[in-house]
């Protein structure tokens, strides 16, 4: 018997957790929505920008450990400046505020701004390094 071995106040305990919870359907997760390369700049930008303004020792990584293309960094850079700015003038929830603005305008005029280093070069459609790299002959 379950009231034996959890008593009569764990019973009532459990009694009560499964009247709350109710009986019909689990609550569902709201669906999931889909991410535009903007939406993800827009998240990783503004995060490291907030990051730097709160003084955080991670906002001291370089922009590959941030997971930042180079176009998104240079964005970072620029959202940074004026986000300094308006905290000066205005506070940190102003700057807060600035960031997440800037960095929505930037990141969607940018298409996501997921240009990289200028030593990246998309694979080529056989495989091959497109960036003139060539196996030592042995």
């Amino acid at each position: 018997m379950i009231c034996k071995r959890i008593g009569v106040g764990g019973a009532v305990l459990l009694a009560v957790a499964f009247l709350t919870t109710g009986c019909g359907e689990p609550p569902r997760d709201p669906a999931p929505r889909a991410s535009t390369p903007a939406d993800v700049c827009t998240d990783l930008v503004s995060y490291w920008v907030k990051e730097a303004l709160r003084g955080s020792k991670w906002a001291g990584l370089d922009w590959e450990q941030k997971g930042m293309s180079n176009e998104q960094y240079e964005i970072h850079d620029e959202v940074l400046v004026a986000a300094r700015a308006e905290e000066r003038r205005e506070g940190r929830e102003a700057a807060f505020a600035l960031t997440d603005r800037e960095t929505r305008r930037r990141c969607e005029a940018a298409k996501g701004a997921t240009g990289s280093s200028e030593n990246w070069r998309p694979p080529s459609e056989q495989g091959v390094p497109t960036s003139g790299y060539r196996p030592s002959s042995p």
